[in-house]
């Protein structure tokens, strides 16, 4: 991932194995991870049964807060793709218990639909 990107608070796409190295403990038995998205030092996780956001605190990054979305607590979502002048594309997802929706910004390197079919599947189940 491009330090510019990050730093206008892009997300670029992570290697699921990679993700699973270092998010491994986070994971039930037999848990997965599909797709996993970093900004400059926060992540997103989509896993065959939840979303874990992983939002590092502080100037260290010492402290950390891992907020586990199960799909089935997603109500809606949508998607709004990249533009000539607008290069990001974004993902906003409303959960059930909060009144406003988790928003993630996309550079043009992540592919904002695969993102959508990826909730789509997993809302389906």
């Amino acid at each position: 991932m491009g330090l510019l990107s990050g730093m206008m608070g892009n997300a670029s796409k992570l290697d699921p194995r990679d993700a699973a190295k270092e998010f491994g403990r986070l994971l039930a038995q037999g848990e997965q991870i599909h797709a996993a998205y970093q900004l400059v030092r926060d992540s997103f996780l989509f896993t065959d049964r939840r979303l874990i956001l992983v939002d590092k605190q502080g100037m260290t990054g010492k402290k950390v807060e891992y907020h586990s979305v199960p799909y089935k607590a997603i109500t809606q979502f949508s998607v709004e793709t990249a533009g000539h002048f607008d290069m990001d594309a974004e993902l906003k997802i409303w959960v059930s218990s909060a009144d406003a929706p988790i928003s993630k910004q996309f550079g043009k390197g992540v592919d904002v639909y695969e993102v959508q079919a990826l909730l789509a599947a997993f809302m389906a189940r």
